[in-house]
């Protein structure tokens, strides 16, 4: 075990608290030392609850004094997307117009956490309403890359994935609309799951667009992200949309780490122009591992996915325009009057309070979604939209007849700077072009470090996509190809990040 705590993975800190050598006190207040030492730099926290995470330490640790059959995690810090209901903390969404507001119930994902028994450390910064490729777009100011803090640790969830490569957590719940868990996890060198759509509750996860949102782990190892999911998936009656089926056996699967006769379908669409020579070849390299390990390769065409983020970006600003409809000032959250005007109306009073309220961007997509679903619009862009969501389906289920998992760049460069794509949307939105269809379609989706860029010396990362419920095969395939990178580097991928330096500045 790495003699520094923070250093260490959550399954080594589960079995250092299992054994008797640590107590999850001792855990807890090592991150949160880190945190106090680091964060002002990564600004990867929204809210740090070192109190609330200190008492739950502690009672764990007395459970387990009491020979209490704990879950394997109990004890084992983690953070928390700004996304998800908290009780008793902060939940802003990165936003101004719900700056200051506790939820009175906590999000499913969070009592599963809870229930298991570890300490919540506190809420990452995102997005505003996870609106963004980058945490620019948060209220509260931008998250820092850990491999270089003037570049971004990619949206919305960059301040789960930089908590994690910053060790000022050992494991984050992270949310992926349209890649939001595994784009950063990309760029920050760390492993991000969107879990098979249904699979973790939404029950709490404030929405953004409903159909497509799904919370999932942010960790640093396979194995750290299968154990994670283990406690937050499984079926959840205040989910409508939730799956009712037992949660797939990914942690058995990680443990396997075996590919020898698999099928892995290269997908054609997502590579070439437009992607990063790095990335490309650090991609190719990682297939080739598969191939050496006794995988069968082939490329597959998936010609809708060509339209997949034109299709995206109609559904998902239609989807957040109806869902934020609620933020008027009128219930919760901000509530701004409109100067000059003593007895205001209750639409002027919602319309001073969304400008102030909320950004550029979600302003942008509420405007774009709107229109998208007005009269006279919907059945050419919204139904349009969603009959190439069908084909992107289509793609999907016609392809896994040939392969058992799909492979592609997660995204199709490393790090760009803080503020170089921040008056280009459209360039900002291209970010996504490989994680979106996985969304669209509802299969789940891993995004796995395979080295740095020749470039740059930034992080790539190699998407594993698999069959809806079958998240056990990404978990199966990204183990043993992480043990193969592993073997090539030396050392795992973040311990060549230079200690939160600012290249350049």
């Amino acid at each position: 075990m790495n003699s520094d705590l923070t250093r260490s993975s959550a399954a080594e800190l589960a079995h250092a608290l299992g054994s008797g050598e640590l107590s999850s006190v001792e855990i807890v207040q090592a991150h949160l030392d880190r945190i106090a030492a680091v964060d002002a730099d990564v600004h990867s926290y929204l809210h740090v609850d070192g109190e609330g995470a200190l008492a739950a330490a502690r009672q764990v640790d007395e459970r387990r004094a009491a020979g209490e059959d704990l879950h394997v995690l109990a004890g084992v810090p983690i953070a928390v997307k700004d996304v998800l209901a908290t009780k008793g903390l902060p939940t802003t969404c990165g936003s101004k117009i719900l700056e200051g507001w506790v939820p009175p119930y906590d999000a499913t994902v969070v009592a599963k956490l809870r229930a298991a028994g570890m300490p919540i450390l506190g809420k990452t910064n995102m997005d505003e309403f996870a609106m963004g490729s980058s945490t620019e777009h948060s209220a509260y100011g931008p998250t820092h890359n850990p491999w270089d803090l003037t570049r971004i640790p990619g949206g919305s969830g960059g301040g789960s994935a930089a908590v994690v490569a910053a060790y000022e957590a050992p494991l984050a719940i992270g949310t992926d609309t349209g890649g939001s868990i595994r784009q950063p996890a990309s760029v920050t060198g760390t492993v991000g799951v969107k879990p098979t759509y249904g699979g973790v509750s939404r029950y709490g996860l404030v929405a953004l667009a409903s159909s497509l949102d799904q919370a999932g782990p942010c960790t640093r190892t396979v194995l750290d992200a299968a154990l994670l999911h283990s406690v937050i998936g499984g079926h959840d009656p205040l989910d409508s949309t939730s799956i009712d089926a037992p949660v797939p056996a990914v942690v058995e699967a990680a443990r396997r780490a075996d590919v020898k006769g698999l099928r892995v379908g290269v997908i054609k669409e997502l590579g070439g122009e437009g992607y990063q020579a790095g990335v490309r070849a650090r991609f190719d390299e990682s297939v080739a591992l598969l191939q050496e390990a006794g995988a069968e390769v082939v490329e597959v065409s998936c010609p809708s996915f060509d339209y997949a983020l034109a299709a995206y970006y109609l559904i998902l600003p239609s989807e957040a325009s109806s869902n934020l409809a609620k933020f008027d000032g009128m219930r919760y959250g901000a509530r701004v009057l409109p100067p000059g005007i003593d007895d205001p109306s209750a639409e002027q009073v919602m319309a001073a309070t969304r400008d102030a309220g909320f950004g550029d961007e979600v302003k942008r997509r509420i405007i774009l979604g709107t229109y998208a679903l007005s009269s006279g619009y919907y059945d050419a862009y919204y139904g349009q939209a969603q009959k190439v969501r069908r084909l992107i389906a289509d793609d999907f289920a016609t392809a896994f007849e040939k392969v058992d998992v799909l492979v592609s760049p997660t995204a199709p460069t490393t790090a760009f700077k803080l503020g170089d794509k921040l008056d280009d949307p459209m360039s900002m939105y291209l970010q996504d072009v490989a994680t979106i269809p996985a969304n669209l379609a509802g299969v789940p989706g891993m995004s796995l470090p395979s080295g740095l860029a020749d470039e740059d010396g930034l992080p790539t990362g190699i998407q594993i996509l698999a069959p809806a419920t079958r998240d056990d095969r990404l978990y199966g395939v990204g183990a043993a190809l992480e043990r193969m990178l592993l073997d090539r580097w030396g050392a795992p991928l973040l311990t060549k990040a230079p200690e939160l330096s600012a290249k350049g500045a």
